[in-house]
């Protein structure tokens, strides 16, 4: 009984560490074009603190609520999906020095605050990508398919803000949204709204990617998914690049018509995350 409790905890402490390493690819993966993306270095250096602060508030029930679903080990309570949440932050923030370190962007004469605002903003793509390495990196068991059947409703909002988030995190600090959005009348913003709605219906229920989402209810028709689905993720899509906006100051200093032309530019890249993020987690 003993031996098979010892061999029982050993399995636990593999596939726990085989997770983690499951989790360092995965941000590797992720985070690598935030990593040499140079306005990222910049404003983590130079980021009101307790925005940085506030960025890494709202990723943490992120974390835990990813964990939960598709996390890089089993979890069968809250409790292990805190850790792991806090686990993936850790090997996200652990990723992002070490990659720093490499590229030689971290010098003996940067300040600490400096280092580690460089290193905190880093982290956010990195532990989203060491949280979900499992959904993309690791065989699937029977503790995902049971997760997998409870993830509902809300669960698929929070897989449609994870996508945003990571693919407009890299664009928000660009000076090209500015470029973009400075370019375009009301006649394309209005455009780019209906196109990115029928993007981000059309990748999840009408091009036939794998994975493609089957239609819940059994029978719904067509304005219930748009509405519940294509609208909503659309408009917490939006809500993403509103977000992200705030945490960078982009919006300092700016007019109120000014910032709904970058949130709706910006809303295209996180709309089709968001897509996506439904046909992959």
């Amino acid at each position: 009984m003993a031996s098979a409790q010892t061999l029982s905890r050993r399995e636990i402490e593999l596939g726990f560490l085989a997770g983690v390493g499951r989790a360092v690819g995965g941000a590797v993966v992720f985070s690598l074009p935030v990593l040499m993306t140079m306005e990222m270095w910049s404003l983590g250096a130079s980021l009101d603190r307790w925005r940085l602060l506030a960025l890494v508030a709202g990723l943490i029930p992120l974390l835990v609520g990813l964990s939960r679903f598709i996390g890089f080990e089993e979890t069968t309570c809250w409790r292990d999906d805190i850790r792991d949440a806090l686990v993936a932050f850790a090997v996200g923030v652990v990723t992002s020095a070490v990659i720093l370190s490499l590229f030689g962007l971290i010098e003996p004469r940067m300040s600490f605050d400096e280092i580690m605002g460089a290193i905190v903003i880093e982290s956010v793509p990195a532990s989203l990508g060491a949280v979900v390495a499992q959904g993309q990196f690791g065989k699937p068991d029977e503790s995902d398919e049971r997760h997998a059947r409870e993830a509902g409703y809300w669960a698929e909002l929070l897989f449609m803000a994870a996508g945003a988030i990571y693919l407009c995190f890299s664009v928000a600090p660009t000076e090209e949204v500015d470029l973009i959005s400075a370019e375009m009348t009301p006649f394309h913003a209005i455009v780019l709204v209906l196109v990115s709605l029928a993007a981000m219906h059309s990748v999840v229920y009408v091009l036939q990617y794998a994975g493609q989402e089957p239609v819940e209810p059994e029978g719904a028709g067509f304005w219930s998914l748009f509405a519940r689905y294509t609208v909503v993720g659309y408009a917490l899509s939006l809500l993403v690049c509103f977000a992200l906006m705030w945490t960078f100051g982009r919006f300092d200093d700016l007019g109120l018509e000014a910032a709904l032309r970058l949130c709706v530019t910006l809303g295209f890249p996180a709309a089709v995350g968001a897509a996506f993020a439904r046909l992959i987690v």
